[in-house]
């Protein structure tokens, strides 16, 4: 009885057998398609990045705790009987402490995963997500006065330039920043959501912002040494989203910020190609997080 493994490194374990980092979200789920299967949202019911992983494991693991100190529960098989009505209950309460939607539909999302049921916790009744309550990058921030802009012109420059996010930017090397055809600068990113790889394109009439951070420096050199906690780098892809789709869709202005948006108030093909040169291939998000 002495060795009997505790729920949490059962937990673990679990989730271990899930990892599929390095293969693309992206590919299996054209497979899907192609198989004739149809759908809105799409899982593979396993994990594809190790940021995802970080993320689920940590939604996971307080549900855990939770159900260990509320009501007794220290085996994982005891934990997956019940695992409808008590994820329903810790919903519950979340709502009730008022955490965030997005909070929250991220719990349930990583919960679905780990006990392999899409469908799990369909009754709850999650608050809306709504798009003037969202304070990323949109508003000062406590991190923003720890953070002084003057010292990383350069380093912000390139990020407005390319829109990384933090991962992919800590992870890039000189070799991966280069010219498509003499014509376009492009960085590569080898390992972006959901594990899939991608050409990111430079912001056209930005290319030296980008190219001087590698002219001359050896091939496996990463290209930022350093990149402070405190820079809001997620304000910077936001502007690249921006600058980008100002630029595929002249004529056009951002879409408005409130109220329901029609048809004819954005260039939805413009739209499109933002949201693939983000990494995300939906074009709902660009629209919600990133032009509005």
């Amino acid at each position: 009885m002495g060795n009997r493994r505790g729920i949490i490194f059962e937990a673990i374990t679990r989730l271990d057998g899930m990892m599929m980092a390095g293969e693309s979200r992206f590919l299996a789920k054209s497979a899907a398609r192609q198989a004739g299967e149809t759908f809105w949202t799409f899982s593979t019911q396993t994990i594809h990045s190790h940021r995802t992983r970080q993320a689920y494991q940590q939604h996971v693991l307080h549900f855990i705790n939770w159900a260990r100190d509320s009501h007794a529960i220290n085996r994982l098989p005891y934990l997956d009987e019940q695992a409808e009505a008590l994820v329903a209950q810790y919903l519950m309460e979340r709502i009730a402490a008022q955490k965030s939607p997005y909070t929250i539909q991220a719990e349930r999302a990583a919960l679905r995963l780990f006990f392999q049921q899409r469908d799990l916790a369909e009754t709850v009744h999650i608050p809306p997500r709504r798009r003037e309550d969202i304070q990323r990058s949109r508003v000062e921030t406590r991190q923003d006065r720890h953070f002084q802009p003057a010292h990383w012109q350069d380093t912000i420059a390139f990020l407005r330039a390319c829109g990384l996010r933090r991962e992919e930017a800590t992870a890039l090397f000189v070799r991966e920043v280069y010219w498509r055809n003499q014509e376009r600068l492009v960085v590569y990113v080898r390992n972006g959501k959901g594990g899939q790889s991608r050409e990111v394109w430079v912001l056209p009439g930005h290319e030296q912002a980008v190219w001087s951070l590698v002219a001359g420096r050896r091939q496996d050199d990463h290209v930022f040494s350093h990149l402070p906690k405190n820079m809001d780098i997620h304000s910077y892809r936001r502007e690249y989203a921006q600058s980008l789709y100002l630029y595929l869709a002249p004529g056009y202005q951002l879409p408005p910020s409130t109220g329901r948006l029609k048809r004819d108030a954005y260039d939805r093909h413009a739209a499109m190609t933002v949201s693939e040169q983000l990494g995300h291939h939906r074009i709902d998000v660009v629209l919600r997080h990133y032009l509005r």
